[in-house]
């Protein structure tokens, strides 16, 4: 009887076992993430070759690797709306191959924080951007995606989440404050995310982006553009109409396009200040 009972506890135990394991709905992708990880561990273990492309490099006799290194770090962190209906279905997209896009983070309606990426590999969450001189934002940035579908506001659980992570990162890879902008900002002409609900201001009381203070007495001086005064915070103005309207809907609040009105032009003169 006792080995009966104990045969019945081990089959039990097993199958709850492979029932978890089969419950998990990423498992599969899971063991994908693992094996690209370690394909580019072995890549960073290999010993560094010399060029042999050109005839003018000379090989030296023996390889010499230097002790003083470390790993490459962030050093922005652009924010996102998902443009989808459900968490669910944000990591669906971001675990199927053939999507190619990915985020570092994503954040729930109700504040639950998935880190899908090690903060040091590169996402493909930017696409085609620019932000300054720099137009290959995925390989200096960290990714985080908010679960909203563009039009909604924004949950108090998922703004905490974010600040919570935001205050971890900017300590952890020292984001210098005006870093910390959204995928409108870089790639005004193809998006508009995170929508004009986010609380920008908010997050830069904290310490995460930029803001202004009363600008009724300020005199922009005659002769500056906006153009000018654009690129100086880092939009390309090469679709002016649309760096203007992601100026707007980070800094003003507004979704709305048309040139700068004179009291928004007092505001883009004095973060532009902060930003040299």
């Amino acid at each position: 009887m006792f080995n009966t009972r104990l045969g019945w506890c081990l089959i039990m135990l097993f199958s709850c076992g492979v029932w978890s394991c089969s419950s998990h709905p990423y498992t599969a992708t899971n063991n994908i993430y693992k094996k690209k990880a370690g394909e580019f561990a072995k890549i960073l273990k290999a010993q560094p070759l010399v060029p042999t492309s050109a005839d003018s490099i000379k090989q030296p006799v023996y390889w010499v690797g230097t002790t003083n290194f470390g790993m490459r770090k962030p050093n922005m962190v652009i924010i996102h709306h998902t443009a989808q209906n459900s968490c669910e279905q944000t990591l669906q997209t971001f675990t199927l191959e053939r999507t190619e896009v990915s985020a570092h983070y994503v954040i729930c309606k109700d504040g639950t924080l998935h880190h899908m990426l090690n903060d040091y590999l590169r996402a493909w969450h930017a696409g085609s951007a620019k932000w300054g001189n720099n137009s290959d934002i995925n390989s200096s940035s960290i990714g985080i995606e908010i679960d909203n579908n563009g039009v909604d506001s924004f949950s108090r659980a998922q703004i905490n989440c974010l600040l919570g992570l935001l205050s971890d990162l900017k300590k952890t890879y020292n984001i210098p404050s005006a870093n910390f902008i959204g995928h409108g900002d870089i790639a005004p002409a193809r998006k508009n995310d995170p929508n004009v609900t986010f609380p920008w201001k908010i997050l830069a009381s904290q310490g995460y982006g930029l803001w202004y203070s009363d600008t009724s007495g300020v005199v922009v001086p005659p002769g500056i553009s906006d153009d000018m005064l654009l690129r100086i915070i880092g939009y390309d103005v090469k679709v002016r109409a649309a760096a203007i309207q992601a100026f707007r809907r980070h800094f003003i609040g507004l979704d709305q396009p048309g040139d700068l009105t004179g009291p928004e032009r007092k505001v883009l003169f004095v973060l532009s200040a902060k930003f040299m």
